[in-house]
């Protein structure tokens, strides 16, 4: 039992900060991992020993009360032959009486033990299930932040990768790194425009409106006629005017 308890108390004390820093510097998770392996593990080790004891610490106090309830009864017993002048029966339920105290003691003294005993386990139990519960939701911050860094790390070591490409003499391995970054430029690009959205179309529309009704007004001035009247509209109806 002690060595279950060390292992918790040793996973208990533990410093999460240090042992979140040594996760960062290894930039994986397999160090939490293994905490909560080693806490999962010595906490149903923690469960197991608590029902053992718990177990042992109801047969002691049984026990210590049994033998006291016969020490009570004993002890009146001893003053009942006394009181008849039964001395030698009287001595030997004293001897027996002196026995039985005995066995009493011994057993009350198991069940303080156990029951010590068995209060740490539960306590040791509810820490490890914090220091559990805490560690679960570190691992669970910490692995977006390790995503979230090694997405970066993989879009500067793309970016470095392009860079070195460009610089190359080889004309074909230079053109491909031009498409692709032409591609990256697009997609950008097509990203914006979608997040544009229904307000840039909207505007888009209203500047045509507007450069139309100047063209509109240019046209008049000019006596051209509507600015709506395309090129070739104009082409057709004269034709048919001669026609």
């Amino acid at each position: 039992m002690a060595t279950i308890l060390e292992k918790a108390q040793t996973l208990i004390s533990a410093n999460l900060h240090a042992v979140l820093d040594k996760a960062l510097r290894a930039n994986s998770l397999a160090v939490l991992d293994e905490y909560i392996r080693q806490a999962q593990d010595s906490l149903e080790d923690l469960e197991d020993a608590a029902a053992t004891v718990g177990g042992q610490v109801k047969t002691l106090k049984r026990k210590a009360e049994e033998f006291e309830q016969k020490a009570q009864k004993l002890d009146r017993n001893i003053d009942m032959l006394l009181q008849r002048a039964k001395d030698d029966l009287a001595i030997a339920a004293q001897r027996k009486l002196n026995g039985v105290q005995q066995m009493s003691r011994e057993y009350r003294e198991q069940y303080e033990r156990q029951q010590n005993e068995y209060q740490q386990l539960l306590d040791a139990r509810l820490k490890l299930e914090a220091k559990l519960t805490e560690i679960r939701q570190e691992r669970e911050q910490l692995q977006g932040l390790l995503e979230l860094a090694q997405a970066k790390e993989i879009t500067t070591k793309t970016l470095r990768s392009l860079d070195d490409l460009s610089g190359v003499g080889d004309a074909d391995i230079a053109r491909i790194a031009d498409g692709i970054r032409a591609r990256l430029d697009k997609a950008s690009a097509e990203g914006e425009m979608r997040a544009a959205g229904l307000d840039e179309q909207m505007d888009r529309l209203l500047e045509r409106d507007e450069i139309e009704m100047q063209l509109e007004a240019r046209k008049r001035r000019l006596g051209i006629g509507r600015a709506s009247d395309l090129p070739g509209e104009e082409s057709r109806e004269r034709s048919e005017l001669e026609g």
